[in-house]
């Protein structure tokens, strides 16, 4: 008996409790975060925390149900699982979503000074295409020349400088190295 009642209803509770708590976290995590920044170490965070509840609260649930093993030794299981798991969580899931998270985003002026393949035509006096490779990606821009000369599709081109969201572009020239 826990609180005075059996541990089969503690655990369900604990496992209700933090699915909800879960579900609440899932929908509101952006106004939630900023709640929970005071510790700021990703072994904190609540979506481990949570996760911790779950699994410890499955396995002692189950175990109570389906083994004839001492409430004691079910509940070291249980936080002993819940570890694990939510170690493997963090450096198996979360670290790896972050990482990649971070380098999916790029701004324009990140794209000043790649190298592109014009797809639509440049005009002298137009706006044209580009097709720029990335790790996370091919992005597609307008672009205009920054000599106001044609350049054909296929054709390499360098982005020079990023204007509201037009790129200017140069043919590039590889064997041409000016100083």
């Amino acid at each position: 008996m826990i609180f005075g009642h059996p541990p089969e209803v503690i655990y369900g509770i604990v496992l209700v409790v933090s699915a909800v708590l879960t579900v609440v976290y899932f929908f509101f995590s952006d106004v939630l975060d900023g709640a929970f920044d005071v510790v700021d170490h990703p072994l904190f965070s609540p979506q481990l925390i949570l996760s911790f509840f779950i699994v410890g609260s499955a396995v002692g649930l189950l175990a109570e149900m389906y083994t004839d093993w001492a409430s004691d030794s079910i509940i070291w299981l249980s936080i002993g699982v819940a570890l694990v798991a939510v170690l493997l969580l963090h450096f198996f899931v979360f670290l790896p979503l972050r990482s990649a998270e971070a380098s999916l985003g790029y701004t324009d002026a990140d794209l000043e000074g790649s190298l592109a393949k014009v797809i639509v035509s440049v005009p002298p006096d137009g706006l044209g295409e580009i097709l720029i490779s990335r790790k996370s990606g091919a992005v597609a821009k307008p672009a205009k020349s920054v000599n106001h000369e044609a350049i054909p599709s296929g054709e390499e081109v360098i982005v020079v400088q990023m204007e509201n969201g037009v790129a200017m572009v140069a043919k590039h020239d590889p064997y041409h190295l000016s100083i």
